[in-house]
């Protein structure tokens, strides 16, 4: 099977300063998360920051879906946690 994105579902975790979001390997659920500083240049907190990191993620989702397929296709494992250097 191949790794889909079928629910557009995402949330931000302040603590780890990252987007969290869900794929699926058949009936398989696949968690990933993405480092703030791999999507956005902001790094300052402010009170829309949840709002501008998810908008920042939603601008480059197609990039973020392709990183973790590649992450995904060189070991298959339960959770990934992609960063800036993923992007590289």
């Amino acid at each position: 099977m191949s790794l889909t994105f079928p629910n557009l579902s995402r949330s931000y975790d302040a603590a780890g300063k990252r987007i969290r979001f869900l794929g699926h390997d058949g009936m398989v659920q696949i968690s990933f998360s993405v480092a703030i500083d791999a999507i956005s240049k902001k790094t300052a907190e402010s009170a829309d920051a949840e709002t501008d990191y998810l908008a920042a993620f939603d601008a480059v989702r197609g990039l973020v879906h392709d990183m973790a397929r590649n992450a995904y296709s060189r070991g298959r494992k339960n959770m990934y946690a992609l960063t800036s250097a993923d992007f590289k």
